[in-house]
């Protein structure tokens, strides 16, 4: 017997003989350790190859090298994408939005590895993205594919896909609280309390995995922090407006770039040759881009700035205070200009680290700014956290995550006040120019997010292709009357399209229409099918979503629309079918528990 069906046969028997509540429990454990492991696994990854690149020589400390690493890493990921996945490997939340909103929570199964390896490489040898998105990505497929192996719906499915995310991020941070939050605020839609269990199980024992297994060195943790001082509020207040419009920078910044690599996206070498230079010569000037840029952020904790300037082209600044803050400054800037090349050349990455370098570095440059004008001393490594979640909140509409994130990397909740204080400012400016965060921006464009009500939610899930039905009876436009009145007679159908001999759609008849002449035997060899039918007043494709069809049905105030592809007829959709199905889904979707 194969190893994996003997590693199921427990949890079988547990399916059978145990509550469905209590199975979703059981798994939920699982899921955590499996997920925290992954996440251990991506960051030991990223740290031995960099250890490795480091060993000899410190290949690391020459400049060039810094240069052409990260080349090297973008152009092995591409390679692994298009051979070992043919180029197909779905990056970042949005993907799995999309996947829980428009593919029934479906993770494909190399997502429980392909972005460890792929993430691990990029990051690994100096890509300038961070590793939660593809940790998200692994924890959701690994809570997906439990879900599917042991048959469960797709309310517990989800369900399973959050908690492997939840426990992903618990993990990458050794912080449990904001693993739930990110799971609730991020990828579902609707959850009841009941939800929160198995989310705070799984996110226990990833944070358990990350805890017992790596070192401090490696996670990301802060030291002893500045308490909060209320005469800070106005400055608390002022960053929260500079992050707010930071990160609606950083939003439109992103999908710009990501723009202007379109055209090369069937030239995959090309656009890595073209991402991979870009990102090397801002390497080249600003070495903290190497990497995720944790320790850039321990750098500006310790307040001693100058070793930023480290094998950079532009270290003589270091011998200039405002020279040095202004390289601070640019480095909050330039940043979204590395990580978009990283990801848009085919680097394996995510906006979360970067988001958190960004806020790190605004926060300690404005501090730093008051402090040498002398407006008031206020602490800086106390602003410096606190930007973090400023940018965090803003570039990812995540305030909750953001706040209890960093409360809890910091140790304790001090600096709670100010927190929400940056955090709710930020979100609030953000959210009045940018509607949807940078990952649902596209999604939102293209109609395909999993919407936060319970009616928009069943009616994405819903696919047309489920619902067509094919016993409506095809006439020729040249078929008789009299042929048309024997197809009548043996047909439960009161409306029939009318088809050619390409099976493309004409028109269609309605029994009311023809219910008069139909009784006059007379002109049964006269009146042909395409004189008496009529155009459908509004025709639905194979691949509209369910919104835009029950749209039509409204324009329409008709109860049977016919369904194309290519032209070609398929058969009709019916509300009342429509409507049959969205009490079903209801009825599981409402509730997660």
């Amino acid at each position: 017997m194969p190893y994996y069906k003997k590693y199921k046969i427990p949890l079988l028997w547990l399916r059978r003989h145990t509550s469905n509540r209590d199975f979703v429990l059981i798994s939920s454990v699982v899921i955590g350790l499996t997920a925290g492991v992954a996440a251990v696994a991506l960051k030991l990854l990223v740290h031995y190859i960099q250890e490795l690149l480091a060993y000899g020589n410190r290949l690391l400390d020459q400049p060039l090298w810094l240069v052409v690493f990260p080349i090297v890493g973008i152009f092995i990921t591409v390679l692994l994408v298009q051979t070992l996945f043919k180029g197909q490997i779905g990056r970042g939340t949005a993907n799995i939005l999309y996947i829980i909103s428009q593919k029934s929570s479906m993770v494909e199964r190399h997502k429980m590895f392909s972005h460890v390896l792929t993430s691990g490489i990029t990051a690994g040898f100096g890509g300038s993205a961070g590793l939660e998105s593809p940790i998200v990505v692994t924890g959701s497929a690994i809570g997906s594919n439990f879900g599917r192996s042991y048959h469960l719906n797709y309310r517990d499915r989800t369900l399973l896909l959050a908690c492997g995310a939840a426990a992903g991020i618990a993990a990458v941070f050794n912080a449990p609280i904001a693993g739930v939050l990110f799971a609730v605020e991020v990828l579902l839609a609707d959850i009841s309390i009941a939800a929160f269990i198995p989310l705070i199980i799984s996110a226990v024992a990833g944070a358990l995995c990350s805890r017992v297994i790596l070192k401090e060195d490696i996670l990301f943790f802060f030291g002893e922090i500045s308490s909060f001082q209320a005469a800070n509020v106005p400055f608390y207040v002022a960053l929260g407006l500079i992050t707010g419009l930071l990160s609606v920078f950083y939003t439109r910044m992103a999908l710009r770039i990501e723009e202007l690599f379109e055209p090369f996206q069937n030239q995959v070498y090309k656009r890595a040759l073209i991402g991979g230079g870009l990102l090397g010569l801002l390497i080249m000037l600003f070495p903290p881009l190497f990497g995720e840029g944790y320790q850039s952020i321990k750098i500006l904790e310790s307040g001693d700035i100058s070793p930023l300037l480290q094998n950079s082209w532009l270290s003589f600044m270091g011998t200039n205070q405002w020279l040095l803050l202004g390289f601070v400054g640019a480095l909050a800037l330039v940043k979204v200009f590395a990580t978009t090349f990283t990801i848009a050349s085919g680097g394996n990455g995510g906006n979360f680290a970067p988001s958190m370098f960004v806020g790190a570095h605004a926060g300690f440059f404005f501090s730093r700014l008051v402090n040498m004008l002398q407006l008031k001393p206020i602490p800086e490594s106390s602003f410096t956290v606190v930007g973090m979640a400023g940018i965090l909140s803003g570039v990812m509409h995540a305030p909750l995550t953001a706040v209890f994130l960093i409360a809890e990397i910091t140790g304790g909740y001090t600096l709670m006040i100010p927190l929400m204080l940056v955090s709710a400012t930020s979100f609030a400016l953000v959210k009045y120019f940018e509607p949807y965060s940078l990952d649902t921006k596209k999604l939102a464009q293209k109609g395909a997010l999993l919407a936060r009500n319970k009616d928009m939610t069943v009616l994405r899930i819903m696919k047309i292709q489920h619902l067509i039905e094919t016993d409506f009876q095809a006439v020729s436009p040249t078929a008789t009357l009299g042929e048309l009145v024997e197809i009548i007679a043996h047909s439960k159908r009161n409306l029939f399209p009318v088809v050619n001999e390409k099976q493309h759609l004409e028109g269609i008849i309605l029994l009311e229409n023809v219910r008069e002449i139909m009784f006059k035997p007379e002109k049964y060899e006269i009146v042909k099918a395409g004189e008496l039918m009529i155009q459908p007043p509004v025709l639905v494709q194979h691949d509209d979503n369910m919104a835009d069809v029950m749209k039509k049905f409204d324009e329409a105030g008709v109860w049977n629309l016919p369904v194309l592809k290519d032209q070609k007829y398929l058969g009709f959709v019916s509300k009342s079918s429509i409507f049959t199905k969205y009490r079903k889904l209801l009825i599981k979707t409402t509730e997660l528990n």
